[in-house]
């Protein structure tokens, strides 16, 4: 509960339509169906839809105020500003009183490996005695009580929110995966981020970056809003083997902290023994080499474990910690997760979305794979239509059969999105399954005794949109009934 007065204070520039000394907002909303008595609703300009539109609305279910960009004939204070989205996360950061400079915050970013990396970053706060909060693709943790989360990195109030509630639980740490979406559009502006992480940088997104050089510029401002002081202790933890990274370094002005494969940087991995069962090498830190046995597989997953290690030492996190959590992890649903069965063949749920991620499942398969190599994948709708082909030609480059099929495709046709994947193709190692179960089951049937079934693009995902439709579906459940058939 603040005073309206004292929450526009931090606000340098606006214009109000009447008196508003005793107004009291109770909380602040963008959404006018969650609009209750004492509410402050901020109408924010979307993509498709525009909140001015909805202010009578939020009017009706009880805002006691409106933060708009024009002028509205409604009976309630009307704060005019220029926009309302840049002034959004302040007020948001203003309401909840500052809650990430009252525990550390670590935020990861990049194509591939966020989800991973805050996983394990997470484990390792758990297993040194931690209270930790996570926000992340999949969902929002708090200790272990469980939020769904919609987007890879919520809105500034569902931020704000989150973390005020991690410090009235009185976490130690907050891990969050951080979006180019989100930066681009100052989501987490307010957020007081004491650790940076870049992963990676592949084709994505482009459905809503211009360019790839605006993808790259978006990741690197979570490494630029480290600040230019040194009052905190800071760092930028930075993936040197990536071709981005030294755009990403000459962005920030804190320490940064390397890792790779090579002994250029302060974190790295050699002798990698990669079986499939799991990965082996030594990794090096500042004080000390220890020999990782890791559950997980493939060196994409190295990098994720060099990662989250350099997180945790710069966290305070003993070698020895780390060490205990990388090699007895299981990782992440829906992330290389396989599906035990009796037939003698691999089955492999992975949300491998992007070429680069991709390529890098299927190289991992590779290394292990006695028989032949099958992929069951698709392009998403309505995103971007130039990685359709790459997507298709990768899986038939890597695997012995290919089988195109329905991903989400949202509004557009399924077929229209198989056919911009496959027109280019030259090999004809694939088929064209449109529904997914049907290509799920297909891929079973046609395996054999030490073949490895690859299911990809999905992952931990639980649906699959279909025009407005929102359907149950989740891959490992559909493999597992034909498993069992």
């Amino acid at each position: 509960m603040k005073n309206l007065k004292n929450l526009l204070k931090h606000i340098p520039s606006f214009q109000i339509n009447s008196l508003f000394d005793d107004v009291t907002i109770n909380s602040i909303e963008i959404d006018h169906r969650e609009v209750k008595p004492g509410s402050l609703f901020i109408c924010i300009k979307g993509f498709t839809v525009d909140g001015h539109q909805y202010a009578q609305s939020a009017y009706e279910n009880g805002a006691a105020a409106i933060l708009a960009e024009r002028e509205l004939d409604i009976e309630v204070p009307i704060i005019i500003v220029k926009d309302t989205s840049h002034v959004l996360p302040i007020i948001a950061n203003a309401f909840f009183d500052s809650p990430t400079r009252k525990f550390p915050l670590i935020g990861v970013t990049g194509t591939n490996g966020k989800t991973s990396v805050t996983h394990l970053i997470e484990e390792m706060f758990k297993r040194n005695q931690q209270k930790t909060g996570l926000i992340g693709t999949i969902e929002m943790r708090i200790n272990d009580h469980v939020t769904p989360v919609k987007n890879t990195t919520p809105d500034a109030i569902f931020l704000q929110k989150s973390f005020k509630e991690m410090e009235k639980e009185k976490v130690d740490a907050a891990i969050m995966e951080v979006s180019s979406h989100a930066l681009d559009q100052g989501r987490v502006h307010g957020c007081d981020f004491d650790i940076a992480v870049f992963t990676n940088l592949s084709q994505d997104h482009l459905d809503y970056h211009p360019s790839m050089d605006h993808y790259l510029f978006a990741k690197s401002l979570l490494f630029a809003q480290l600040g230019n002081d040194y009052k905190q202790r800071k760092f930028a933890i930075i993936n040197m083997d990536d071709s981005s990274s030294e755009f990403i370094t000459r962005a920030t002005a804190q320490p940064v902290i390397s890792y790779g494969l090579t002994d250029k940087a302060d974190f790295y991995a050699v002798n990698i023994e990669l079986k499939a069962d799991g990965v082996t090498f030594d990794l090096h830190t500042p004080a000390e080499t220890v020999k990782i046995n890791s559950k997980l597989m493939g060196l994409f997953s190295v990098y994720n474990m060099l990662a989250a290690a350099a997180a945790a030492y710069y966290s305070n996190i003993e070698i020895s910690v780390i060490k205990d959590v990388l090699d007895n992890t299981t990782g992440v649903k829906g992330r290389f997760q396989p599906i035990a069965n009796n037939r003698g063949i691999g089955l492999i749920v992975d949300y491998a979305h992007t070429p680069d991620s991709l390529e890098n499942v299927l190289t991992t398969v590779k290394t292990f794979c006695k028989g032949q190599i099958f992929v069951v994948v698709g392009c998403g709708g309505d995103r971007d239509k130039s990685k359709r082909p790459q997507m298709a030609g990768i899986a038939c480059e890597y695997a012995d059969k290919a089988i195109f099929t329905s991903d989400n495709p949202r509004s557009e046709s399924p077929e229209a999105i198989i056919d911009d994947m496959i027109s280019p193709l030259e090999a004809d190692n694939y088929q064209v399954v449109i529904d997914r179960k049907e290509a799920i089951q297909a891929a079973i049937d046609q395996a054999k005794r030490d073949d490895v079934i690859l299911i990809a693009g999905k992952g931990h995902e639980t649906y699959q949109i279909i025009g407005e439709r929102v359907l149950e579906f989740d891959d490992v459940k559909v493999a597992k009934q034909f498993l069992e058939d």
